[in-house]
């Protein structure tokens, strides 16, 4: 939560700035291209939502499932941006995920536990709408939204839970954009919900009760991430 709170402030640091004299602009011009490009690069902590339906199995097992630990993933990308006005700009980010998380399973009587390693590729065509206030100096705060349509690269018959090749997720977002003597630097953070349920429950592979058990307590998985990046253009 602390650093949560200290990017936040980060990002707060241009509208202290505001009050200040204004000085030479870099730059001066490149908001007023049709279509400017560049890339990014950043980090992002992926999470589900699990809607465990209490399942009783035969023998009077009842299992839950959650996410056991984080573990800080890798975001690069590539932006093409193309301008609409003075304050809206069209924006497409083709972006590569790789993460990896921990699903744990857990037996509500015994405390016995059963765990899952989650590898994860995910080519994400997010397409945003970017709305930046008037610049000032060598500064320009901004927020953004839009869907992302994705599609996992590591699916395979993983047990016991399997994930569904593609996801949808509506992504929206913050950020500045700093004006330097040579390119323009931007960090962002983007919190994006999954719009769709990521479970396949059609496991015909699945031919033992002892790992069928585990896709029949869950009826639904909603994937999230938090995304911070830094874009070059």
């Amino acid at each position: 939560m602390k650093r949560i709170i200290y990017i936040l402030l980060l990002f707060a640091l241009p509208v202290a700035l505001f009050s200040q004299e204004r000085k030479v602009q870099n730059k001066p011009y490149i908001d007023y291209r049709r279509l400017h490009y560049g890339f990014f690069v950043g980090t992002h902590l992926q999470d589900m939502e699990f809607m465990n339906n209490g399942f009783v199995t035969e023998t009077g097992e009842q299992w839950y499932a959650d996410i056991a630990s984080y573990n800080p993933g890798f975001t690069v990308g590539v932006l093409a941006d193309l301008r609409l006005n003075n304050y809206f700009s069209l924006r497409a980010l083709p972006t590569l995920h790789f993460g990896q998380n921990t699903i744990i399973f857990r037996e509500q009587n015994s405390g016995e536990e059963e765990r899952q390693s989650l590898k994860t590729t995910y080519l994400a065509l997010p397409l945003h709408v970017k709305c930046a206030a008037e610049r000032f100096n060598n500064y320009r705060p901004y927020i953004t939204a839009g869907i992302s349509p994705m599609v996992n690269l590591t699916v395979k018959k993983q047990r016991p839970i399997l994930f569904k090749k593609f996801d949808c997720m509506f992504e929206v977002g913050f950020g500045c954009d700093f004006y330097l003597p040579f390119f323009k630097l931007i960090p962002e953070l983007k919190f994006a919900f999954s719009l769709v349920d990521v479970l396949d429950k059609d496991r015909k592979d699945l031919l033992d009760d002892n790992l069928l058990k585990y896709t029949q307590s869950v009826d639904k998985i909603v994937s999230k991430m938090i995304v911070l990046s830094f874009y070059f253009e």
